[in-house]
């Protein structure tokens, strides 16, 4: 009887009915305060990463970024922890797993970079032992509920966005994956200073970006890639923001600093649009 009880309590009711299992939501709790936390120090803080963080980062902007990415996570854990369908958050869990791999091998590389004495650094190591595993984990459980059928009458993404939108997703994170064997590409050209080790970095957040836009394409409803959408949306903005605060960082000289900050105005534009055209099609059919 106990083993059934803490089976319900870890895979719910049943195994194909589609739904955000418990586990998966109590991991998506234990993982927010994490994110809060680095969004706080690294988007609020990003010239204190010396007093607040687990290594000094320099310049600001690239702390920015990261505080981005954890802050458009915790709105999107958030949603795990509160929507009933997986299929509305599964496609970003493998973006997921693939940045928590890639922060794990870059502190491994770059381990004589970290400030070891600060807390913080014991908490970067325990969540990118941790996650690479459970992350992973938790996207093949959670899985295993999906009943892989589509519903009729549901918004469907527009072939064109899922052509174009998968096409640039597996570019970006072929291109990510070479900038993080070979960071020396970015250190070399990149619109403010980065180090290897920042470039890795970087490189994890591409990364993430272009594997849930190659993935979430597979599947054609709206409703599979919303909060993902929604999730950028923040994210690009913060960034955007983020880019206004800190524009001394940028080499306005460097043809790349216009192609990266037009490009991500350029993105967040046509994704707003894509969300405000879809949600008005949902809407609609009521």
């Amino acid at each position: 009887k106990r083993k059934a009880v803490f089976r319900r309590w870890i895979l719910g009711t049943s195994d194909r009915n589609g739904r955000v299992l418990p586990i998966t939501r109590w991991v998506a709790r234990f993982i927010i305060p994490f994110l809060a936390a680095a969004f706080l120090v690294l988007y609020g803080l990003p010239d204190q990463t010396t007093t607040y963080f687990a290594w000094t980062i320099r310049p600001e902007m690239t702390p920015i970024i990261m505080g981005a990415g954890y802050g458009a996570g915790v709105y999107f854990f958030y949603q795990v922890s509160s929507v009933d369908e997986w299929h509305t958050v599964a496609p970003v869990f493998l973006g997921i797993a693939t940045f928590t791999w890639l922060m794990a091998l870059a502190t491994v590389l770059h381990w004589e970079n970290f400030n070891h004495s600060h807390f913080t650094f014991v908490l970067w190591v325990f969540l990118y032992a941790v996650t690479p595993v459970l992350i992973p984990a938790i996207w093949v459980l959670n899985r295993r509920t999906d009943p892989e059928e589509l519903e009729g009458g549901e918004v469907l993404l527009p072939r064109v966005v899922r052509v174009l939108g998968g096409g640039l997703g597996v570019l970006i994170t072929v291109s990510a994956v070479a900038l993080f064997i070979a960071p020396e590409l970015m250190t070399e050209v990149w619109p403010w200073t980065v180090s290897p080790f920042t470039a890795r970095i970087l490189a994890g957040w591409v990364a993430l970006f272009g594997v849930v836009n190659s993935v979430v394409v597979l599947d054609p409803r709206w409703s599979a890639a919303r909060i993902l959408v929604q999730s950028q949306l923040l994210g690009f903005t913060l960034v955007l923001i983020g880019v206004v605060r800190v524009w001394a960082n940028f080499d306005r000289s460097n043809a790349l600093t216009w192609g990266v900050v037009g490009g991500m105005g350029l993105y967040l534009i046509a994704v707003s649009l894509l969300y405000i055209g879809l949600e008005s099609r949902r809407s609609s059919l009521g």
